[in-house]
């Protein structure tokens, strides 16, 4: 049957439901509501292929847009079925989880019906269509409800059936620059912000009154920002020792609102030789839906609604699935494997300023069981293994650069042009200033850290012995390339003798507040951890564990690093947005570490040179170096800044092989000759 057939027949039969009876109360509700949300779609279906996109007023488009989010809205999410808990008291939690599974994965055809994809409508229609005939034909043969495992097979096969395409889709929209529908777009009149309605994301004020910002820069200043985001993607390639000449394509991230300056990146990357592909992050079970947003995307419209519905996939994930998955990437990847081979990696321009949200771990809500996270990392080691595959690690590169958001608050204008100037520093000022302190850092065998007025943090990291110290060093001069803006000095520790705690007051990952996070290291392993969010000790450890080890009994400190930029540190002190910062800023504003892999995963066998023409020989450590014998266990995917801000930084020394020790950094203000530049903007 022709996809158009199944489609109106799929519409007729959605259409007849909302005068139907025969369910017990709450679930033909249920049946009633979603249905009426599902005929919602197809209207805007309907107007978008007549062209009312681009014939209607911006008022109009406003209130669609309104419309097909306001249910999960945080003011109307205490009666929505996209709520574990509503679910979860209508319907008891096994049933409501499965509707509640079901309802969120109805949401994904939001993005569909503006891409105009129609087959990926259909399945989710019928999908739909299934569980209610399942619970209308046990009504009538049994006057029961059906079995609950009747209607997770459902949902599993679901899945199970959907997930190549899906992922040879995914694939495609990443490396194939034909996939253009955001391009279209960013390429299309600008002058009017009713070209954000066209997307299909959520808009809201922050979008519009960014696009209005940015409009009223200068055409030199949105070049400026261009151009600093796009060099430090070539510059990438250029420190990192690979050739950006036999790349064909660039992956842009980015949040709405920006298209100005993402229009003339475009045209950037093509003086370069690079097609951009532009994908949206993901909204499906199918495509990966989680609590990070890869790839494009609007406003968020209820946090709280991506953190209850981020361990979805537990509600069929088992392993005849991951290896679904996994020959459904092989498969993709085979397929597309010349244009994975041209893929340059990604270019990602990042938000922050967004209002904190304190996010409820639900009991209700779906949650990885103890064996689905070992699967789960399981799978994501062998997937990483063969995306290497096909995208090389030591052939790819990125970039990252931030800018803040209206929601930032009166102050956004002045913090958005500070925040440009931040992105733009002096280069050669710092890579100057942070070779005086790599070359302190070359003398020792080992670094101390440790807090003070409150922190904890006390730690011996060690580092890795130079053979041949004129030609070798371990610490990288990381200026502005693929981590915009400048500011630190990077290595990878030995793991063999590094011990300790690692404590931060406050910290945020990933939009995740942690109070009082504290991390115990042997052998630069974590053994123990701990946080403050909770009364209880194994909900803080649980929060730990899914969201910063990600699921693994334990990872390796991958990175130690001085951050050196102290005027990103007093920019956020002066406006008070510590808070809002992302890591790729916060990480530059103190010493950080990063827990799971190295900076150099998947790219050890590289060789990278600073500056001064000498190579960093720290990129393995005992973990990473498993991937000779072809050891799983070498890559744990996954890389978590943490970082300690100056005011509670007590020390950082290095202690030489002769146990000399050498201050670099004395409480919270740098002690080295030569990097005094580095206290002006502390001590005003």
């Amino acid at each position: 049957m022709m996809i158009e057939e199944r489609f109106l027949l799929a519409k007729d039969r959605i259409k007849e439901i909302k005068g139907e009876t025969g369910l017990r109360p709450e679930f033909q509700e249920f049946f009633v509501k979603t249905a009426g949300f599902l005929e919602l779609i197809m209207e805007n279906y309907a107007f978008i292929m007549d062209g009312g996109l681009e014939k209607s007023p911006v008022e109009e488009l406003k209130e669609r847009n309104y419309r097909l989010y306001e249910d999960i809205l945080p003011e109307n999410y205490g009666k929505s079925y996209g709520n574990p808990r509503v679910c979860a008291e209508l319907f008891g939690k096994e049933y409501g989880q499965l509707l509640c599974f079901l309802y969120a994965e109805l949401r994904s055809l939001i993005p569909f019906i503006f891409e105009r994809r129609l087959s990926d409508m259909v399945i989710r229609m019928e999908l739909f269509l299934e569980i209610y005939g399942s619970f209308v034909c046990e009504q009538e043969e049994s006057g029961e409800l059906p079995e609950r495992e009747a209607l997770r097979d459902i949902l599993y096969f679901y899945v199970s059936d959907y997930t190549r395409e899906a992922t040879e889709q995914k694939i495609r929209d990443m490396v194939v620059p034909e996939s253009d529908f955001a391009l279209r777009i960013i390429e299309s009149d600008l002058t009017d912000c009713r070209y954000l309605y066209y997307f299909g994301e959520y808009v809201t004020d922050n979008e519009v009154e960014t696009w209005k910002h940015l409009n009223t820069l200068s055409e030199e200043t949105l070049q400026k920002m261009a151009d600093t985001y796009t060099e430090g993607y070539r510059i990438g390639f250029e420190v990192g020792n690979k050739d950006i000449t036999r790349k064909k394509t660039v992956n842009i991230r980015y949040c709405l609102g920006f298209e100005p300056v993402i229009k003339r990146a475009v045209d950037n990357f093509g003086k370069i030789g690079l097609r951009p592909t532009i994908y949206r992050a993901a909204s499906s079970i199918l495509q990966g839906r989680g609590m990070s947003r890869v790839g494009y995307y609007g406003a968020v419209p209820n946090k709280q609604y991506d953190f209850d519905h981020k361990d979805d996939q537990a509600l069929v994930f088992d392993r005849k699935l991951m290896q679904v998955h996994l020959e459904a990437l092989k498969e993709g990847y085979e397929k597309y494997k010349k244009e994975a081979a041209v893929f340059g990696g990604p270019a990602v321009m990042e938000i922050f300023g967004e209002k904190p949200v304190n996010l409820e771990e639900k009991p209700e809500a779906l949650h990885l069981s103890g064996e689905q996270q070992k699967l789960m990392v399981e799978y994501m080691s062998a997937s990483g293994e063969l995306v290497n595959q096909y995208i090389k690690g030591e052939e790819r590169s990125f970039t990252i650069i931030a800018f803040p958001v209206p929601e930032i608050g009166e102050d956004f204008s002045a913090i958005f042009d500070e925040t440009i100037k931040l992105n733009t520093l002096d280069y050669a000022l710092y890579q100057r200033m942070q070779q005086v302190i790599i070359d302190t850092l070359d003398k020792g065998k080992y670094v101390i850290v440790k807090g003070m007025n409150g922190n904890r943090t006390n730690l011996k990291v060690m580092l890795h012995p130079l053979e041949n110290p004129d030609k070798q060093t371990n610490f990288e001069n990381c200026v502005a390339d693929v981590n915009i803006p400048v500011g630190e000095v990077f290595t990878s520790p030995i793991l063999a003798g590094t011990e300790g705690i690692l404590h931060v007051s406050r910290v945020y990952l990933r939009e995740l507040e942690f109070k009082n996070l504290s991390l115990t290291f042997e052998d630069g392993m974590v053994t123990d951890y701990d946080c403050g969010n909770f009364e209880d000790r194994e909900q803080n450890r649980k929060l730990i564990r899914d969201n910063v080890l990600f699921h693994h009994d334990s990872v390796p400190l991958g990175e130690f690093a001085i951050g050196t930029n102290t005027t990103a540190y007093v920019m956020a002190r002066k406006y008070g947005i510590e808070d809002k910062l992302p890591i790729l800023i916060a990480e530059k504003t103190g010493p950080h570490f990063a827990v799971g892999d190295t900076c150099y995963s998947h790219a050890e066998d590289v060789a990278v040179c600073n500056p001064d023409g000498k190579e960093i020989i720290a990129r393995d450590n005992e973990c990473s170096l498993k991937r000779k014998d072809k050891d799983a266990s070498a890559y744990f995917n996954c890389h978590t800044d943490i970082t300690i801000p100056y005011d509670e930084l007590g020390e950082v020394s290095v202690v030489t092989h002769d146990e000399e020790v050498i201050p670099v950094i004395v409480e919270g203000r740098f002690a080295l000759a030569g990097c005094e530049e580095l206290n002006g903007p502390l001590i005003g």
